[in-house]
């Protein structure tokens, strides 16, 4: 075979897959390091704007992006004290909640003594070895990793997103640098696609949670659920996983509410309400608010978000979305990989149904045709 012959498509599968493995292992192993950096670099594309206006403003650049920072961190810290009062509300109600679960709890016992005829001593027993083997694994070697983990990132993300946006230009200016001089306008043109992207989804996200925290809010305190602003905004937040993320917070919310309202027309009000929520954000706030830009498939979003989930935990689900959309921007330019760009997407080259069919019998028709065969 020639050095110049195209390569086979086995050839290039495989190789593809191998890259994709290794990277796939790449993130798994270093995720300590590389989810923290990646969080940072999507906020520090989110407050881009915030410095460059405080540069325009004559405000030299270390004290535009201190005070960027600051800000974020101000947000950050006035949502927490908001959940934080919620909480010490929440806790104020702990000897009712006691009681309510452990009504619920003897009406369970007797119920599984009744259907399954499991005694109570032998329900102790299930109960004491499971308690048992939790404890081993809180006491184990990695309790502390688990710990320290989610406080040093907390610790290190300001520090990032600062040193990100210090050396932006730097970092812009060696990705283009790698790249041999015919291919340097395409690495323009996919860098600049990946930060308007970013941007977009980012400041779109923001303004969804928002807006999703709002209506939750209102539809609980209608509904006179205590706690309202708690669960409204803790499913905010849960939304911010794509799919996932809105199921578990309609269990967290039917949860809280049956603790404390245990009627079952509340109950029912309460999955309600989060459901239009859920019909309303995805059918009209995603498409206004974050656009069109971000157009990855639904099937893709789905397998994007469990892959994230077992490689990074919440962090990965979370990352999964922007990190697909950047692999779409560039499979779509890199030549070779535009079929997996078509995967990723939402829609096929060809609109008209059948006619990706119609196109291959065609060809076939005028090469079985072909008078020089």
């Amino acid at each position: 075979m020639s050095p110049l012959a195209p390569q086979p498509f086995y050839h290039k599968l495989s190789h593809s897959l191998i890259a994709l493995a290794l990277i796939t292992l790449t993130i798994y192993l270093g995720q300590d390091i590389i989810v923290p950096l990646a969080m940072a670099g999507l906020l520090a594309v989110l407050l881009r704007p915030i410095e460059s206006w405080l540069l325009r403003m004559g405000i030299p650049k270390v004290f535009a992006i201190s005070l960027t920072v600051t800000l974020a961190i101000l947000l950050v810290a006035g949502l927490t004290v908001v959940l934080s009062m919620q909480i010490a509300d929440f806790s104020d109600e702990l000897p009712k909640l006691k009681k309510n679960i452990n009504d619920f709890y003897r009406e369970i016992r007797r119920w599984i003594r009744r259907e399954y005829s499991v005694s109570y001593r032998q329900q102790d027993q299930y109960l004491q070895k499971a308690q048992t083997q939790t404890l081993e694994n809180f006491q184990g070697g990695d309790t502390l990793g688990v710990v320290t983990g989610p406080l040093g990132t907390l610790v290190l993300l300001p520090i990032y997103i600062f040193l990100l946006l210090y050396y932006r230009a730097m970092l812009l200016h060696f990705m283009v640098e790698v790249f041999t001089q015919k291919h340097k306008a395409k690495v323009h043109e996919v860098l600049s696609e990946i930060k308007s992207i970013i941007q977009s989804y980012m400041v779109g996200l923001l303004l969804e949670t928002t807006c999703v925290a709002v209506l939750n809010c209102i539809g609980l305190l209608v509904l006179n659920v205590q706690y309202a602003i708690l669960l409204g905004i803790m499913a905010a937040i849960l939304n911010l996983v794509p799919y996932i993320g809105g199921l578990v917070a309609i269990v967290l919310a039917v949860l809280v509410t049956f603790i404390s309202h245990p009627e079952i027309n509340t109950i029912l009000g309460v999955v309600g309400i989060f459901l239009v929520v859920q019909f309303i954000d995805n059918n009209f706030l995603v498409p206004l608010v974050i656009g069109s830009k971000v157009r990855i498939n639904a099937l893709v979003s789905i397998i994007g978000v469990l892959v994230g989930g077992a490689i990074a935990g919440i962090s990965g689900m979370f990352l999964s979305i922007p990190a697909i959309a950047m692999l779409k921007v560039i499979f779509d330019r890199v030549e070779g990989l535009e079929p997996w760009g078509i995967l990723l997407g939402d829609q096929t080259p060809v609109e008209e149904r059948g006619s990706i069919f119609k196109f291959v019998k065609k060809k076939k028709k005028e090469i079985t045709d072909d008078p020089t065969e």
